[in-house]
């Protein structure tokens, strides 16, 4: 069974972003014989990776897969040598990547959206009352709101990210969440009643430090899968293996020595 899971992982995967690179050289030569040039045909060719990175994050795909598709096609080419155009023209395709995942956010969220099915225990372990108020801390494309919704059903939702386009996607995919477009680190979590990240171990001390400062009596700070070493939990358990869900609740208790 394993076996069968990885190979099917393999052919989806990078098999996939192989097949749209592939297409996108083939149009791109094809172009060329239409004698049209190359910053053209580059930059037409090249929507062959926007449409299927926008199709994998419809399907709940990482951002490092979406920037593979997007950027993959262009970036061979540039490697390759068999193109030298004008630097506007890489610019372009470069902007186009940072539009979607900015420089500022790659140092906060990971690559990896939350699996539809990792918080459905949360409530066992943090019961919250009907319309309460949940915040996703840099929700990305909407994919942890759909968890906490099928976690806490007559909650309210709020995302807020950074990414503008991340932000329209996730407003499209949660119409039934307040998605705002903003900083996370400059947001007041002072009247929510849980904020749930996803972050980096390298983060993970501000959204501690944040939380110890700015939530209220009996709110909770939940982390998929990266501990805030400074705190000692209430309850953790895992989404799936080797993937631990940690709940902190304030007024919050220093870690033990």
């Amino acid at each position: 069974m394993k076996t069968s899971s990885s190979t099917a992982r393999l052919l989806g995967w990078p098999l996939s972003a192989l097949v749209v690179w592939a297409l996108a050289w083939f149009f791109y030569s094809f172009l060329l014989r239409q004698s049209w040039t190359p910053e053209r045909a580059m930059l037409l060719s090249s929507l062959a990776g926007v449409v299927a990175g926008a199709v994998a994050w419809r399907l709940g795909h990482s951002k490092a897969r979406l920037f593979a598709l997007v950027l993959g096609f262009p970036v061979s080419l540039w490697l390759s040598g068999s193109a030298s155009m004008a630097p506007w023209v890489w610019l372009l395709t470069l902007a186009l990547g940072l539009l979607i995942y900015p420089i500022h956010a790659w140092r906060d969220a990971p690559v990896f959206p939350t699996p539809l099915q990792a918080l459905r225990a949360l409530p066992g372990h943090a019961p919250l009352p009907s319309n309460a108020r949940i915040l996703d801390a840099g929700c990305g494309a909407g994919d942890g709101l759909k968890a906490l919704r099928l976690a806490y059903p007559k909650a309210r939702w709020v995302g807020i990210e950074f990414s503008r386009p991340l932000c329209w996607i996730a407003t499209l995919r949660c119409p039934w969440a307040k998605v705002m477009h903003g900083d996370m680190w400059l947001a007041d979590w002072s009247t929510y009643d849980m904020v749930y990240v996803f972050q980096r171990p390298e983060t993970m001390a501000r959204a501690q430090a944040k939380a110890q400062i700015e939530l209220k009596p009996g709110a909770w700070l939940v982390s998929l899968e990266f501990v805030a070493s400074a705190l000692q939990p209430d309850a953790v358990f895992d989404a799936s293996p080797d993937r631990p869900v940690w709940l902190y609740r304030a007024p919050f208790k220093a870690a033990k020595s």
